[in-house]
């Protein structure tokens, strides 16, 4: 039981998991504001055209059952168009931006890759065996210097 619990709160405090909570949080109010529209300027407009109060049409039912409202559902379908809609957007509009961020990374390793190697700096060994070199060098043009001329 104590590693599920612990399997939870690793689960429960990960980033995506307040991402989600909070994109939760702003499309219940989104679709508060999805319903008004619906509710108050669409359902009017839509009255207008039928010459009726589009929200209340019902259609009654026999034995005393409850009527079908058939304007309620159509509201209800409307608010499901328009929440879809804007749904497909912001996907749509994140595609783009993530594969913007990806051809731009793509871009720059394309670029990176196009760049001429640069040559390899000589290593420690390498360095100190030419300076070896260059110290035996000058230690054999001195001795040259100093030695007594035989054939003069």
């Amino acid at each position: 039981m104590k590693k599920f619990l612990e399997e939870f709160k690793t689960f429960a405090l990960k980033g995506n998991v307040v991402d989600m909570a909070v994109g939760v949080i702003i499309g219940a109010a989104f679709q508060s504001i999805v319903n008004s529209l619906t509710k108050d300027i669409l359902n009017p407009l839509l009255g207008i055209a039928f010459s009726t109060d589009f929200s209340n049409v019902v259609i009654p039912l026999p034995n005393g059952a409850d009527p079908l409202c058939i304007g309620s559902f159509f509201s209800a379908i409307i608010n499901f168009v328009i929440m879809a809609f804007v749904l497909f957007c912001l996907v749509k509009a994140m595609n783009r931006l993530r594969d913007l961020g990806v051809r731009k990374a793509a871009k720059a390793a394309k670029a990176e890759a196009a760049k001429p190697a640069k040559p390899a700096a000589p290593t420690q060994e390498e360095l100190l065996a030419a300076i070896l070199a260059e110290l035996r060098a000058q230690n054999s043009a001195e001795t040259e210097d100093k030695e007594p001329a035989l054939t003069k």
